[in-house]
């Protein structure tokens, strides 16, 4: 979590997460007769604001760059005209938190789903089957972007059986190391409150693929029916996007909710740190490795292979854990020319120890 920062009780936007950190951020922009302001919504280029004096609509022309990383998202704050036609966003405070992903461009770009926030809680439904290694790519970018993630799988309803239930629970968990898992039922009201008391104050991102009950759970905490809901599919459980923007809601018992859209691509975008938290066993069982750049393959006097072969690790861990490190390889090299030699070298050598491996196993040596 980032709450470093006292709240500002007395404040007209303290319910948004205004404290004294952002208090003195904003100071110069005070002295200039500017606004300080959420951004609650962002549209085409225009954004919604809350200030002090109720939601603004505002430009957001003089703080679109062309990095699509610096450009205003949910969640920021901002200093805002205080009188024009149009009210321009001048300015955003620089963000404690971000949290970004790639876009499925072929360029190397980023795209910033939402700032400022201090818990990334990550819906999945038990309506169908948990694909455990989307949990551990959102997790990974949960830990980059800095926030304390949350996994709540939804809809327990329909999983009467306890026993099942835990059973799915520890699966997540072995899969989650260090982030708390909770279940849910936003229909029946189940595990809600304790939800909504571990998210207390400050910011949280609701993220998940559609289908996964977000809006159902936001209309929860909320206490009232402010996102719209629609069915999922009886077949696989896949629900259209009912959240098409991101939106930023005040919780009636502290704190704020920020739904996003849901999501069809995670890649991942620089997050080496986030996927060595999420495979913090594995960080900790490369160091006995006997060569420090060991990638866990066939090299001898591996100690992450030795804890596959004797139960220790899943191979299942192991083979994720490969799938996100090479994907992020990738993504950082596209924008590092060095590094992409590197990481291409790193492939034909892979590729070239492969064929060698079956050319033995065919009694062929040349």
């Amino acid at each position: 979590m980032n709450l470093s920062s006292s709240p500002a009780p007395s404040h007209a936007l303290a319910a948004y997460g205004w404290d004294e950190g952002w208090e003195t951020a904003f100071a110069p922009y005070a002295a200039r007769g500017l606004l300080p302001g959420r951004v609650v919504r962002v549209d085409r280029g225009r954004c919604d604001i809350v200030t002090a004096d109720g939601v603004v609509r505002a430009d957001t022309a003089f703080v679109t760059p062309h990095d699509p990383l610096r450009v205003v998202c949910t969640g920021d704050w901002v200093a805002v005209d205080a009188d024009g036609t149009p009210r321009y966003a001048r300015a955003y405070l620089p963000r404690r938190t971000a949290f970004v992903r790639s876009t499925s461009s072929k360029r190397s770009e980023g795209q910033i789903l939402a700032a400022n926030v201090d818990h990334a809680v990550i819906a999945l439904s038990l309506a169908v089957e948990l694909d455990l290694g989307r949990v551990e790519r959102f997790l990974a970018l949960a830990w980059e972007s800095g926030a304390q993630p949350v996994v709540v799988l939804t809809k327990s309803d329909l999983v009467p059986d306890p026993a099942a239930l835990a059973y799915l629970v520890e699966d997540v968990e072995r899969s989650a190391p260090g982030v708390p898992v909770l279940t849910l039922s936003a229909h029946q009201g189940q595990g809600v409150e304790a939800l909504a008391a571990l998210l207390g104050r400050g910011t949280s991102a609701l993220l998940g693929a559609s289908g996964a009950g977000k809006s159902t759970l936001a209309n929860a905490l909320a206490g009232e029916d402010l996102m719209d809901v629609r069915a999922t599919r009886d077949l696989d459980g896949k629900g259209r996007h009912t959240t098409t923007t991101r939106n930023l809601l005040p919780l009636p018992g502290g704190g704020v909710l920020i739904d996003t859209p849901g999501l069809r691509g995670v890649g991942l975008w620089d997050a080496g740190g986030g996927v060595g938290q999420v495979f913090s066993e594995i960080e900790r069982l490369a160091r006995g490795c006997r060569f420090h750049d060991c990638g866990h393959e066939r090299e001898p006097g591996c100690a992450v292979l030795a804890a596959v072969d004797s139960g220790e690790l899943p191979e299942r861990r192991l083979d994720s854990y490969r799938k996100l490190v090479r994907e992020n390889q990738w993504i950082v090299a596209k924008s590092d020319a060095r590094l992409r030699a590197d990481v291409r070298q790193d492939w034909k050598r892979r590729k070239a120890e492969g064929r060698a491996a079956w050319r033995a196993k065919r009694g062929e040596w040349w």
